[in-house]
């Protein structure tokens, strides 16, 4: 008869500290969320023996086994920082994220938040390297504790914006298909006209985002839709006129509209805006506009 399984804590601890866990524990003390490390490497996952989909998970089957490999530029760090340095003998395994090469115009859309897949890491974006936040690998923190860290965040902004696209990759809403059919002469107008030299242009590069809110629900019968376009504390105030642009655009209901009974939308910062509206509206995602495909 097989013996018990030990608590964790009893055996767990000790191994991990005659194993160098402190030394660990040090060297990853200086580690934030965000930090990679620049090296060619490899990225491990499970695919199906029955059913391989990329042709590293082809190659791992003809050999007989079912993880995959494929090489990566390196790893930026997923793991919320509060966790990372917390002692390995408790929390033993870091996330991470490979580092991808990407030219010039997509590490501007990345920096500018229209690829939700991705994630602008200032730290190597010198290199055109981004964090790929579609696949993640789990590691024990002895593997992070013996790269050669480079910074990745280097001020508290940079920080908040990539802790912004891990979490909006996690929580982006789906709209309903109708709105998207809806929205889209708006998003389509707003994604190719945002990079004009124009005044339609440089309101909308001004823009922080764009929030919807559907009243009474997204699944109501009749819809009234409010819009609002937040625009940058730190930009200069623009004429009244020019801010028109974003509202002549706004979609209007129509015979076709369907649901959407009602349009209103408004220019105006955060702090004009209230928490209730911010927590009850969803932002629009110039990339994506459904996770459904169509």
């Amino acid at each position: 008869m097989d013996a018990p399984l030990e608590p964790q804590g009893a055996s767990g601890v000790g191994a991990v500290e005659s194993a160098g866990g402190e030394q660990v524990d040090e060297r990853i003390a200086t580690w934030r969320q965000g930090d990679c490390v620049v090296e060619d490497d490899w990225f491990l996952y499970r695919t199906s023996a029955e059913n391989p989909l990329t042709d590293a998970g082809k190659a791992a089957v003809v050999e007989g086994v079912e993880n995959a490999e494929t090489s990566v530029r390196g790893f930026a760090v997923l793991t919320q920082t509060c966790d990372l340095v917390r002692h390995c003998a408790d929390h033993p395994f870091v996330e991470v994220g490979p580092l991808v090469e990407v030219d010039d115009q997509v590490l501007h859309e990345i920096e500018r938040g229209r690829r939700p897949n991705y994630g602008f890491i200032p730290g190597v974006a010198d290199r055109r390297l981004v964090a790929d936040l579609d696949r993640v690998m789990t590691v024990e923190k002895a593997v992070v504790a013996a790269w050669e860290r480079i910074e990745g965040c280097r001020t508290d902004d940079e920080t908040r914006r990539f802790s912004l696209a891990l979490a909006r990759k996690r929580a982006r809403a789906a709209f309903p298909d109708d709105f998207v059919v809806f929205a889209r002469p708006l998003m389509e107008r707003m994604s190719e006209r945002h990079d004009r030299l124009s005044d339609e242009g440089r309101v909308l590069r001004s823009l922080r985002e764009v929030r919807v809110r559907a009243a009474p629900s997204w699944d109501a019968d009749d819809v009234e839709l409010m819009f609002w376009f937040i625009r940058n504390d730190d930009e200069p105030a623009f004429e009244t006129e020019d801010w028109e642009h974003c509202l002549t655009a706004l979609p209007q209901p129509h015979s076709t509209s369907g649901r959407f009974v009602r349009v209103d939308g408004v220019v105006l910062t955060l702090d004009d805006l209230t928490a209730r509206d911010y927590v009850e509206s969803d932002p629009l995602d110039l990339d994506h506009l459904s996770t459904r495909r169509r």
